[in-house]
């Protein structure tokens, strides 16, 4: 069941995004100003980051906890993800 919420909460949030880059397109055809339109590029960035937390809640849930059989192998896994994540701040 936990699968199935975070799946719709990631196409809510995918949705949300369709829906900020589609303003973004208008709002830079109608020569909105920079600062409208770095807000919008904000709201956009931060809904990605939501996503990618849920994306990451889903991998610990399903493939996480099966790894810890192998604790090494999970904690290096676990070490990679975090390294992108920071990288990408």
């Amino acid at each position: 069941m936990e699968n199935i919420d975070i799946k719709k909460k990631a196409k809510k949030r995918i949705n949300i995004m369709k829906g900020h880059l589609g303003a973004l397109a208008k709002m830079i055809q109608r020569d909105r100003p920079c600062k409208d339109l770095l807000d919008q590029s904000l709201a956009i960035q931060s809904s990605l980051k939501s996503l990618d937390t849920l994306i990451i809640e889903r991998h610990l849930k399903i493939h996480v906890l099966d790894q810890f059989k192998d604790k090494d192998k999970a904690i290096i896994e676990l070490l990679e993800v975090f390294k992108r994540e920071k990288k990408n701040d």
